[in-house]
């Protein structure tokens, strides 16, 4: 009796915590349901756990969604592709829930099933499946079936297919929005499966009419499909049948539906060809980048170097700089933000004279911008722009706007900046370096924030890296001696920090002599921080200098300090001592 009651253990805690009030434990339950699934093995899993999933009524959401997750790996658990159908009941009556998100996971689990599905199975058991779905009393079920129309149809018998056309044909037509919607925001990957000639005459028909739709919400969805489609049909369908709707919802009353068609303008230019880009879609585009609303602007912005890649055309050019000049004194931070994240991918596509002339005024009013996020978009995309006008001419430009915001109140500029230096220092030279900058990074050092001391350490060792460990001691590793003695033990730490980076750089001789007798002298400061900072540091040069310096320095700096009357010191003096044994040893 025993060995019977053992492998029903498992279903019986599950069918127990399933039912239990606490939804803590349901869930739990259902988020073990693969280990049950093992215990019971394939063929107790299908005779016995999947019917009592599928007549499971529990009304929490949570639980259900955990469900719906669960049984879309599941396949493994039940036998293999070959019984994957009896996957399908409980995910059925999951995608006719009220709730979305379940529904969506029940939807998304059934697409991974059918996949892997063969064929004939496909044929007899996930086609019915959609259309139960598709011919559901419940706006939910047809929700639902909408999402699975480009997994079934390609298995499809002939007959079938013909079905499956008429029925999301219907659904296009639906009486409840929310279906229609589904409809729309799936047209693109159904309309992917179906043969030409019926793309054509059926998807076409159901496309037109939604984008003609009364409810802005179906229609903004149909915007989406309009690229997708366009890109299934030959350049002529897509400029006859597509591109009207499109002109059209570029005036849409919604702006909402203007936003969509501002965000997938891009998509739908690939698809028609610069030429009837440039003379068609250039004006349309113009009229969203001069958009009454802030958020139509804003998408239109985002995406004018990907327009202006795809035109590459000096009228076109002519007819949207002007519209970029005025967004970058748009009333709305948002819209500056969005252009400074791309307009210096334009430079490459003017050339040098336009990008000087119209370009960089622009780029220096965006850096003397009061928006922050704006400095910043401009700051990290500068390096498209010297590519194009050199950096003699960007260095004259740039470099007082750059020292201004090297002092910018707001960190993460300042932080954006240090991160830059070493690109900018690359391409300026050494020399040149010297002069305008280096006190500059020597400055930030002594920031009050410390990401931005940590973060000009590390730019150190990268300048160190660019310009070579000679230069780095002779011009660097001074100004850094200066600060060692400094009142405050924050700014003591950083200058510690910033030798522990430069020592692999430099090499053992220039650790040993220059930095090696300033880290020890630190070993005795009256902060138990900056001690324990000493011994970590210690523990870092072991690698680099030579085993006798560890035994003859390195190791009894670091027993004095395990024997530090801060814990926190005697700690990571201890673990830099068993690296130093560990180093002996090999």
């Amino acid at each position: 009796m025993a060995v019977v009651e053992e492998p029903l253990y498992p279903i019986a805690i599950l069918i127990d915590e399933l039912k239990n009030d606490d939804i803590q434990l349901r869930l739990n339950s259902i988020r073990r349901l693969s280990t049950i699934a093992r215990a019971l093995g394939e063929d107790r899993t299908r005779k016995e756990l999947i019917p009592f999933l599928n007549e499971n009524n529990d009304d929490d959401d949570e639980v259900l969604l955990a469900m719906a997750e669960e049984l879309g790996s599941f396949i493994p658990y039940v036998g293999g592709v070959d019984y994957a159908p009896v996957l399908l009941p409980p995910l059925e009556t999951l995608c006719t829930v009220e709730e979305t998100v379940v529904r969506d996971k029940a939807v998304e689990s059934l697409c991974k099933i059918g996949q892997q599905m063969k064929p004939r199975d496909v044929v007899e058991f996930f086609v019915p499946l959609v259309q139960r779905l598709g011919a559901g009393e419940w706006f939910t079920a047809r929700v639902s079936a909408c999402g699975l129309f480009h997994i079934a149809y390609p298995s499809a018998t002939e007959q079938q297919r013909a079905d499956l056309r008429t029925l999301y044909g219907q659904l296009s037509h639906d009486d409840m929005p929310m279906v229609r919607r589904s409809s729309a925001l799936n047209m693109g990957k159904f309309a992917a499966t179906v043969e030409p000639q019926y793309l054509k005459l059926d998807i076409l028909e159901f496309f037109r009419d939604l984008t003609n739709d009364d409810q802005d919400s179906v229609r903004l969805l149909a915007v989406e499909g309009c690229a997708a489609v366009g890109k299934l049909l030959e350049k002529k369908d897509c400029i006859s049948s597509i591109l009207p709707v499109i002109l059209s919802f570029a005036q849409d009353k919604s702006w909402r539906v203007r936003y969509m068609v501002a965000n997938q303008l891009h998509e739908l230019c690939e698809a028609v060809g610069p030429e009837v880009a440039r003379a068609e879609l250039v004006p349309a585009y113009v009229k969203l980048l001069r958009d009454n609303e802030a958020e139509v602007r804003i998408a239109a912005a985002g995406k004018v170097t990907k327009i202006c890649a795809i035109v590459k055309n000096a009228d076109a050019f002519n007819a949207i700089l002007p519209c970029v000049k005025d967004l970058s004194t748009d009333t709305s931070q948002h819209v500056r933000s969005a252009l400074a994240s791309v307009i210096m991918g334009m430079a490459p596509l003017l050339g040098k004279e336009l990008t000087i002339e119209t370009l960089l005024p622009i780029f220096l009013a965006l850096l003397k911008d009061e928006f922050p996020d704006v400095r910043l978009n401009i700051i990290s995309k500068l390096d498209q722009v010297n590519q194009v006008i050199g950096m003699d001419l960007l260095s004259q430009s740039l470099l007082p706007a750059i020292v201004e915001l090297s002092e910018d109140r707001h960190w993460r500029v300042r932080l954006a900046i240090i991160e830059y230096i070493p690109l900018l220092a690359g391409q300026l030279g050494m020399e040149f370096f010297d002069e305008k900058l280096k006190s500059l990074c020597m400055q930030w050092l002594e920031d009050q924030v410390y990401s931005i001391r940590e973060a000009a350490a590390t730019n150190l060792k990268r300048l160190a890296e660019e310009f070579g460990a000679e230069w780095a001691q002779s011009q660097i590793l001074p100004m850094i001696m200066d600060k060692v003695n400094n009142p405050h033990y924050l700014y003591r730490m950083t200058v510690l920090l910033s030798l522990s980076m430069l020592a692999p750089v430099l090499g053992a001789e220039a650790t040993c002599n220059t930095m090696l007798p300033v880290i020890l002298n630190a070993a005795k400061d009256r902060v138990p921080n900056i001690r324990f900072n000493v011994a970590k540091m210690l523990q870092s040069f072991i690698p680099i200098v030579e085993p006798s310096v560890v035994e003859q320095t390195i190791r009894p700096c670091l027993l004095e300090l395990n024997e530090d009357p801060d814990p926190d010191v005697r700690y990571f003096a201890n673990q830099a001592l068993q690296a130093c044994d560990q180093v002996m040893v090999g």
